[in-house]
């Protein structure tokens, strides 16, 4: 097996925009709300409405990157692998960090005044329910978990399926991201009501449809480089576009918005969305590198512990960049992406010198997959 360069690309990419998003909440929260937006939005001038729109609409593909660098790594399990064996070692990797942040966050912010100690004591009681009061961001980790539950589940069916029933699948996910605009404009539709959310399309929908699309790129797509590239800016761009301007269209400044209507093309599984995050994945399939730079593969690494903590650091350059220094938000937004990054790259390297700190940070050793005959010939350029 060896190691997939491009990947280490997508995750470094995945962890900024992450950062970007989150900086760019902080834009359009409403008063009382933390880092992170809140259930309503108000944008202050004509300003935050463009930049928020352009930085975070843009960046909204991180979470599905994630999502299908995972699948396209994990899915099919070995067939050597028994489920408990494959639920262990994904346990093992992704649950001792996540739980160890969320007690950090449940108790550093006392320090610094950010919640108080009843606050602390109810998140610290919630501790196996959900995330903590401060730490929003880890709600990806509950929709991960479940993927990684369903693979054993799927993997028989990925490993017989032809591309034909692969593309019937995608295309009833695809179908099924048009849901939040069908609900929007017609209202209940296929079999939805008050006593019934499970539509005719749910168990098409969600981020297992990632996970098929990233099992499809990876065995039965056969498009050379240069038709990889060219459509996928195509998809990449229509994607941004309608995802940037679905959130502008509606954010008008001076006034209170509900977060999740103004959000609607926001959402992960919705068609500008997987337009987005399916071109630019197929873009960046183009890389054809023996080895990514040190920096890069090392940043792929530590993305994880980035993930976790990167909220700790974000607040502090909010303050320096947006209030402090009062930096225009065309300019603060990137400078507080930029900073948090480069810091939570720092401190989760200093981390990982620690014996024992893939406890902590779940340093990310493995980006390796076997490879069939037409992957190796698409991706890397050469044949058997």
């Amino acid at each position: 097996m060896k190691r997939i360069v491009f990947l280490d690309y997508i995750r470094v990419f995945a962890c900024f925009l992450v950062i970007l998003v989150h900086a760019s909440e902080n834009f359009y929260g409403a008063p009382g709300s933390t880092d992170m937006a809140g259930p309503q939005s108000f944008l202050a001038n004509e300003a935050d409405r463009l930049w928020v729109s352009v930085y975070d609409g843009f960046s909204r593909m991180a979470v599905p990157l994630f999502m299908i660098v995972s699948a396209f790594l994990l899915a099919p399990m070995k067939e050597e692998q028994s489920m408990w064996q494959f639920y262990r070692q994904r346990c093992l990797r992704i649950l001792p960090p996540f739980f160890i942040f969320m007690l950090l966050y449940s108790t550093l912010p006392m320090l610094w005044g950010q919640i108080d100690g009843e606050t602390s004591m109810k998140d610290l009681s919630r501790i196996f329910l959900n995330f903590p009061t401060l730490a929003g961001h880890l709600w990806f980790m509950y929709p991960l978990i479940s993927l990684y539950l369903f693979i054993p589940i799927i993997s028989p069916w990925l490993r017989k399926a032809t591309a034909k029933e692969e593309r019937f699948f995608i295309g009833l996910f695809v179908l099924s991201t048009c849901m939040p605009y069908l609900n929007r404009w017609c209202g209940e539709v296929w079999g939805q009501c008050f006593w019934n959310e499970y539509h005719m399309l749910w168990y098409f929908s969600g981020y297992l449809g990632y996970l098929v699309l990233a099992h499809y790129i990876r065995v039965h797509l056969t498009w050379n480089r240069s038709k990889r590239f060219t459509v996928g800016i195509i998809l990449m761009v229509i994607g941004a576009v309608w995802t940037i301007y679905s959130f502008y269209v509606q954010a008008i400044p001076g006034e209170l918005h509900s977060t999740p209507v103004i959000e609607i093309g926001w959402a992960f599984c919705t068609i500008n969305c997987v337009l987005l995050t399916t071109g630019t994945f197929l873009m960046f399939t183009c890389i054809k590198r023996p080895q990514a730079p040190k920096l890069v593969t090392e940043t792929s690494k530590l993305s994880y512990g980035m993930y976790l903590m990167h909220i700790f650091w974000l607040g502090l350059w909010v303050t320096v960049f947006k209030d402090t220094l009062a930096l225009p938000t065309v300019t603060a937004i990137p400078c507080i992406a930029v900073v948090t990054f480069i810091c939570c790259f720092v401190t989760t390297k200093i981390i990982s010198f620690i014996p024992g700190s893939k406890w902590i940070v779940g340093y990310i050793s493995g980006n390796k997959v076997a490879y069939t005959t037409d992957f190796k010939q698409m991706i890397l350029g050469y044949k058997q």
